[in-house]
């Protein structure tokens, strides 16, 4: 089925006043009670989520609301929240459906796209790769893919792996490209190179000279995934496995490639013709051939990987604490982005860190306190995504309620 744009590289819509071009999130194994799976744990998740009395009760009742407040707004069928402390609360709350056609509810096992949150994932294996010595963050591109980045003023000697992760290369971002755009409209089943899709980007004269601006853009991690294979000589897909996934226990967590089904359990993904609200029929867009997203964005996961992911990293059990700190370092782009994580400051005075995504029929959260004791993932089966308000006022529900 053809779709309509290029989605999963929308705006980031971060609950903070900070405007920032993204998609993004994810979670680790270890840190919390023990992951339960199936209808029968959505059903006792659900019930602590319902039963909650005092205080609880009402942070609960407020999430739910929230929750279902957002799915409204963004014209999604269904949406679930996860919030996973480490003392062993865990509570899962869905609204809605996960298909249309049949009525079948959204459950915590679901299999879903998580766009950008890919970014997370490669960030976290190119600086284990750079802590082993095998890689360079200082590197150019030039070193690592002779002859690939040129023309257009585009220039890979002069751009380094820590601009590409902290996306200050200036590079433009392929997604962008309205040949591209129409192709993928065409033809959601097309099988596309990274090299393809790298050589998109490069017709363009880049944003900014390297190192000058920050300017979002998903060439950087398909880079970072070109540079991954030169360096370890396997896929940046088996590293990611080797280095992150199996670590963290991400079982449910996987790169399609380009297959264009998910697995098993899994709901539907939906948009709307002409955009939210326009109108326009509901076209359900489950089946995609995601190798146009690549290393910025193939990623399929579940709410408890991404839970466990986001956890994980800011708890240094996927990344080592030298290199955890690279990935919350704001400075090059003035407190919007590090590498692979963002800031979400909340008006209570709490920062949360995390990513989203975006991608046909999806959209997806994954944050995390600061010492990644407190996490929430909650998703949309929509492309529409979240209204920055509603979004911040679910993270407020479960983040700043009152004891």
């Amino acid at each position: 089925m053809p779709i309509s744009a290029l989605r999963w590289h929308r705006r980031t819509r971060m609950p903070t006043a900070l405007a920032l071009t993204a998609a993004l999130g994810l979670a680790l194994c270890g840190c919390g009670a023990t992951a339960e799976t199936g209808r029968g744990a959505d059903a006792r998740a659900s019930a602590r989520a319902s039963a909650g009395t005092g205080a609880e009760g009402r942070r609960n009742t407020a999430v739910r609301a929230a929750l279902r407040r957002l799915a409204e707004r963004a014209d999604a069928p269904g949406a679930a929240v996860l919030v996973r402390r480490t003392d062993g609360d865990t509570r899962f709350i869905a609204s809605g459906v996960a298909d249309i056609r049949t009525g079948r509810r959204v459950h915590r096992d679901d299999h879903f796209r998580a766009g950008s949150l890919t970014k997370t994932v490669i960030a976290a294996v190119t600086l284990r790769l750079a802590a082993q010595g095998r890689l360079g963050l200082d590197d150019t591109v030039e070193e690592h893919l002779p002859g690939l980045v040129r023309g257009q003023g585009n220039i890979g000697r002069n751009i380094t792996l820590r601009q590409l992760l902290n996306h200050t290369s200036g590079l433009f971002d392929y997604t962008a490209d309205p040949v591209l755009a129409r192709q993928l409209a065409e033809a959601a089943d097309r099988t596309h190179t990274p090299a393809s899709l790298v050589r998109t980007a490069l017709a363009h004269r880049p944003r900014s000279a390297p190192g000058a601006a920050w300017h979002y853009s998903n060439t950087n991690y398909v880079l970072l995934g070109m540079v991954i294979e030169r360096a370890t000589g396997r896929s940046y897909a088996a590293e990611a496995r080797r280095e992150v996934l199996a670590p963290l226990g991400l079982r449910g967590t996987s790169f399609p490639g380009a297959r264009t089904a998910l697995p098993a359990p899994h709901g539907r993904g939906y948009t709307r013709d002409g955009g939210t609200r326009s109108g326009g029929a509901r076209r359900d867009v489950t089946e995609l051939n995601p190798s146009s997203a690549g290393a910025a964005g193939e990623l399929i996961s579940t709410l408890d990987d991404l839970a466990r992911l986001v956890s994980g990293l800011l708890r240094g059990e996927a990344a080592p604490r030298a290199e955890l700190r690279r990935m919350r370092d704001t400075s090059a782009s003035g407190g919007r982005y590090g590498m692979g994580l963002f800031p979400v400051r909340l008006p209570c005075g709490v920062t949360l860190w995390g990513h989203n995504g975006e991608i046909n029929g999806s959209y997806v959260l994954a944050v995390a306190t600061s010492d990644g004791r407190h996490t929430l993932v909650y998703r949309l089966n929509s492309t529409a995504g979240s209204v920055p308000a509603d979004e911040t006022s679910l993270l407020e529900a479960e983040f700043c309620a009152r004891p």
